[in-house]
C-alpha cells in the first residue's frame, strides 16, 4: 500500500503543459518524483513554465516546444524526445484548442484547427511514440496514455464552440479504440473528461479574455454541484491514479472530473 500511487522515477510527457490543466498534471507528477517533459506551441511560454516548475518542485522539467497538430512537427518532436530518452512511461495528450463563433458564421478554419489539434494530433503523436512507450513497459508495470477529453464531449456545450465538443467526443471514442489495441502490448489507455477548471480556455468563454485572474472563480463555481471549480489536486490526483499501480486494471475508461456536472 505504501507505493500504490507512486510515480517516482517515471518519465512523463504532458502536451499543452505550459498552462492550465496540463501544467497542473505536470506539477503533480513533478511533486511526486517523476521526470516530466512539457510541450506547447509557444516556445517562450513553454520554456518559462518548465523553468518555474523545476524551481518550485526541485525536480526535472524539460521544455520541448512544438506544434503537435502537424505531422511533420510531431515527427521532429518524437525524434527530439527519442534522442533524450530511451523510453516513456506516461503520455498525457492534453494539448487542445477551441473556437467560438455563431453557428451561421462558424468558419472552416475553426473546424480544421480544432480537429487537427484535438483529434489528429492525439492519434499521430501516440502512434509515433509507441516505440518509446513499449520500450520499458511490462505486464507488471505497463506504460500509460491519458487523453484529456472534456465533459463537452459528453453533454451539449453551453458555448458556441461547434467543433470543440465533437472533437472531444472523438477523443473519448479514440481512447476506447486505442485501449483495445494496446492493452495486450502493456500500454494502458484511459481518458479524463474535465469540467470547469480555472484555465485560460475557460476564461475566454466566461468573459476573462484569457486572463485567469480576471475571473471570479469562486462565483463561477457556485453553479457547479460541488459548489466550486476544480483544483490542481483534483486533476493531478486522477492522473496519478491512472498512472500508478492503483489504476493498472482500469482500461479504456473516460472518467469525468467535473464536480458532478454531467450526472446533475
Amino acid at each position: 500500500m505504501n507505493n500504490l500511487f507512486s510515480v517516482e522515477g517515471k518519465v512523463a510527457l504532458v502536451t499543452g503543459g505550459s498552462r492550465g490543466i496540463g501544467e497542473m498534471i505536470a506539477a503533480g507528477y513533478l511533486a511526486n518524483g517523476a521526470k516530466v517533459y512539457i510541450s506547447s506551441r509557444k516556445a517562450d511560454v513553454c520554456n518559462a513554465t518548465a523553468a518555474r516548475l523545476c524551481e518550485e518542485y526541485g525536480a526535472e522539467c524539460i521544455s520541448i516546444p512544438a506544434n503537435l497538430a502537424d505531422l511533420a512537427s510531431i515527427e521532429n518532436f518524437v525524434n527530439d524526445l527519442a534522442g533524450r530518452e530511451s523510453h516513456l512511461d506516461f503520455l498525457v495528450n492534453n494539448a487542445g484548442v477551441s473556437w467560438g463563433a455563431p453557428l451561421e458564421e462558424f468558419p472552416e478554419l475553426g473546424w480544421d484547427k480544432v480537429m487537427d489539434t484535438n483529434v489528429k494530433g492525439v492519434f499521430f503523436l501516440t502512434q509515433k511514440l509507441l516505440p518509446l512507450l513499449r520500450a520499458n513497459a511490462s505486464a507488471e508495470d505497463p506504460a500509460r496514455v491519458i487523453n484529456i477529453g472534456s465533459i463537452d464531449g459528453i453533454k451539449t456545450p453551453i458555448f458556441d464552440s461547434f467543433s470543440y465538443g465533437p472533437s472531444k467526443a472523438a477523443v473519448h471514442h479514440l481512447t476506447r479504440v486505442l485501449a483495445a489495441h494496446l492493452v495486450k502490448q502493456n500500454i494502458i489507455v484511459n481518458a479524463i473528461a474535465p469540467g470547469p477548471f480555472p484555465t485560460y480556455m475557460l476564461s475566454t468563454g466566461v468573459g476573462g479574455g484569457g486572463d485567469t485572474d480576471a475571473v471570479d472563480w469562486d462565483e463561477l463555481g457556485k453553479s457547479n454541484p460541488r459548489g466550486r471549480v476544480g483544483t490542481p489536486e483534483d486533476i493531478a490526483g486522477l492522473a496519478i491514479f491512472l498512472s500508478s499501480r492503483a489504476g493498472a486494471f482500469t482500461v479504456g475508461e473516460v472518467i469525468t472530473c467535473d464536480g458532478g456536472s454531467v450526472v446533475s
